[in-house]
């Protein structure tokens, strides 16, 4: 029997019925995905059956050290992994998720790709690695080399992975809750790598996709949640509801709005019972008048609810309560970024900021010439933020996920206690997801 390596899948030359095949009639032999490549070498072995293995052709790696005194859950979370080389690791953002990737990698010795989101985390990652001295390369749309230690991204990854797929014993996804999207599974689908971790801060996802992470990766080998390592790892913290309310021209608007949108739920007897069902009703926009009304209504309300002129106001006096402290003001829409920015003379970051004059911002806001900045949803994951001891969440998905991104941007290992606001507008749909998520 031989097993090869086939453009993302195992080409199974041989007589014998296995697990995880098809029959590919095309080329007369069994075939498989290649993510399952060390599940049929197991029941090979298991079963007695010779075989020659063709499969990987690994990148030359020399022996990988990594000299670095590791926090005891970091510890137990690289063990906890070790004990079958796959799986998902949860830990909070500022934990040093980095540091347990590296120490994982050196520890299985062998080459690794490196999968992240952004360009940003990519150069984040490889100053890491070679900081201590070990060989990284960078596979994107600016670079591509392969090393030992290669870093991606996951729109690079997809593209190549047929190319790549086989030249890896590992493979590691960060901020793993992406990869089961549509598109980005078939990275993990194409590499034949037997070693397999995710890393992330934030496991669920709402469309409960995470379940496939056991199948791609391994399931969840470890998690240690943000307040057991507050105090002694991370800061102190504690959160602070303030509910504000639209003004009568306000909810006037507002009530005009999600009126359009629930006569078209009774109308179509579409029940909300989560955000995938208003996924289906944008599905549906496409084609029906009547839905799109609904959905442009829908974010209509919204905006109203997240931009409210209470909003600014409490704003204004928070900003005078935490003078001297450091702090990010968190928001949804661009145009209360920029609305923020003027009226407060804040350092605004959106997505069409660019990355100089993003680090020129970051890098004021480290040494204080700054003391706030205000960003929309670019700084909740990929972006390497200086440590601040005040958030302000005035607009956001209500998403779990979002929350713990953005209060991690607040926990760091620095000592100061911190403190994060949401504020939310009363009698809407925004304290109706904030208190939703409080009970996920």
């Amino acid at each position: 029997m031989l097993l090869k390596y086939d453009k993302g899948t195992i080409s199974i030359k041989g007589e014998y019925n296995l697990p995880y095949t098809k029959w590919d009639e095309r080329t007369d032999n069994l075939r498989a995905m290649a993510y399952r490549y060390r599940d049929i070498k197991d029941y090979l072995d298991k079963s007695g059956i010779e075989y020659e293995d063709r499969v990987l052709d690994p990148i030359p790696t020399s022996d990988l050290n990594f000299n670095v005194e590791l926090r005891p859950y970091q510890k137990e979370a690289i063990s906890r992994w070790m004990d079958l080389t796959r799986g998902v690791i949860v830990l909070p953002t500022g934990s040093g998720k980095t540091y347990v990737g590296i120490a994982a990698i050196c520890n299985v010795n062998s080459p690794c790709f490196i999968v992240v989101p952004t360009l940003d985390l990519v150069d984040q990652w490889i100053d890491v690695l070679k900081k201590h001295q070990l060989p990284a390369g960078e596979y994107t749309g600016r670079k591509k080399q392969t090393k030992p230690i290669t870093v991606s991204t996951y729109d690079s990854a997809y593209i190549h992975a047929e190319k790549l797929g086989n030249k890896y014993k590992m493979i590691l996804f960060d901020e793993v809750h992406h990869l089961p999207s549509e598109g980005y599974r078939h990275i993990a689908e194409f590499f034949a790598s037997p070693h397999r971790m995710g890393l992330t801060a934030t496991y669920e996802r709402e469309d409960s996709l995470h379940r496939d992470l056991s199948d791609l990766l391994g399931g969840k080998v470890y998690e240690v949640d943000t307040d057991e390592l507050t105090g002694e790892y991370l800061s102190d913290y504690r959160t602070e509801i303030i509910r504000v309310e639209l003004t009568d021209q306000e909810f006037e608007k507002y009530d005009e709005y999600t009126s359009i949108f629930r006569n078209y739920l009774r109308s179509t007897n579409i029940q909300m019972k989560g955000p995938s069902d208003f996924k289906k009703i944008v599905m549906r926009s496409g084609n029906d008048p009547r839905a799109w009304k609904a959905v442009r209504a829908k974010n209509n309300a919204r905006q109203i609810a997240y931009s409210s002129e209470a909003k600014i106001k409490e704003l204004a006096k928070l900003l005078k309560k935490h003078i001297g402290d450091r702090i990010i003001i968190f928001t949804r829409y661009n145009n209360m970024v920029y609305r923020i920015s003027r009226k407060f003379l804040i350092p605004a970051i959106t997505h069409e900021t660019d990355k100089t004059e993003r680090e020129s911002i970051l890098r004021k806001f480290k040494d204080n010439t700054y003391q706030a900045i205000v960003s929309s949803k670019v700084l909740d994951e990929g972006v390497d933020v200086p440590d601040a001891n005040v958030g302000i969440i005035l607009s956001g998905t209500g998403s779990k996920r979002e929350y713990r991104q953005r209060l991690g941007r607040l926990l760091r290992p620095s000592g100061n206690d911190t403190i994060l606001y949401e504020v939310v507008t009363k009698n809407t749909t925004e304290l109706r997801t904030s208190s939703r998520r409080k009970r996920e």
